[in-house]
């Protein structure tokens, strides 16, 4: 080859190809019957080969322009592809999304917000992973997650993490529980009352036990269990009275009698974007239905 190849004549050898005329290529390329063919001699040129003959009004192609018809074909077989997924990305953003979320907020939150999601963009491939939250942004930060959702604080969350939502954590207890007709707790009123806990280094935990201190409340006893939503389930049972996010009392409302904690203590929930990548349009779509749902609680 003495030159290289351009791509408006690969596209007039291919249109000939595909309509035997140059007259025919030019009505597919909106130009001229004059520039087909003139692209047509330059190409020619630029290869060293003799691509077509003509043929009562035709051009014949030869087996060398049949040949290197099959390797451009295949070259618009591909950009085709890219069209298609630029089509994808443009409505819809990357097609998988790989999340990450405290337990809490993925039995909570997280379920009606995907599913609005798979309404919203049924091509989507979602990946959703519940950790603790020192294993939320350690695979964030080694590219595990595309976007992490956390209720529990950490120094390992980026410096560009957004706090998404901030509501005050309730008291939950069996309906038919002493003190399930009052309106409000205070925590003095869990003084010699079952408390259902969190582990001693959990966060929520650790502000309750100085609440607890502070105001004198000893509890009569416990039963500490991993998860908040463990917590639930056992105050239903009529255990006793656990504290927890309203996240996840939300998912256990008609089992439980939920009252509000005085004096008031927050849980915010955190969200983190992989450091390493700007977040796509699916990623942003995905933030906007968790925040709506974060609102109904």
């Amino acid at each position: 080859m003495t030159r290289a190849l351009n791509f408006r004549q690969i596209q007039a050898f291919r249109a000939v190809m595909q309509t035997g005329t140059t007259t025919a290529a030019a009505t597919v390329l909106h130009t001229t019957q004059p520039s087909v063919s003139r692209l047509l001699a330059q190409m020619a040129s630029a290869t060293g080969l003799k691509l077509f003959e003509p043929e009562r009004g035709r051009l014949r192609p030869t087996p060398e322009a049949r040949d290197l018809f099959e390797e451009v074909e295949r070259h618009f077989l591909g950009l085709g592809r890219i069209e298609q997924r630029v089509a994808i990305l443009r409505r819809a953003g990357a097609g998988a999304l790989r999340i990450g979320s405290t337990p809490a907020l993925g039995l909570s939150v997280l379920p009606r917000a995907i599913a609005a999601l798979r309404r919203q963009h049924p091509e989507v491939h979602v990946s959703l992973h519940t950790h603790g939250g020192h294993q939320l942004w350690e695979g964030l930060h080694n590219g595990a997650f595309d976007l992490v959702l956390s209720t529990t604080p950490s120094s390992m969350a980026p410096a560009s993490a957004t706090a998404l939502h901030r509501a005050a954590v309730v008291c939950v207890m069996h309906p038919a529980h002493p003190l399930a007709g009052r309106h409000r707790l205070h925590v003095q009123d869990l003084r010699q009352q079952t408390l259902l806990t969190l582990p001693a280094d959990d966060d929520l935990q650790l502000q309750m036990q100085r609440l607890l201190q502070e105001h004198g409340a000893d509890p009569a006893g416990g039963v500490e269990t991993t998860y908040s939503f463990t917590i639930c389930r056992l105050a239903a049972e009529g255990v006793g009275i656990g504290v927890v996010n309203p996240y996840v009392a939300s998912v256990f409302a008609r089992d439980l009698r939920i009252v509000p904690l005085l004096p008031r203590r927050d849980v915010q929930v955190v969200l983190g974007h992989a450091p390493h990548l700007a977040p796509s349009r699916m990623a942003d779509a995905f933030v906007a239905l968790v925040t709506a749902e974060l609102k109904r609680i």
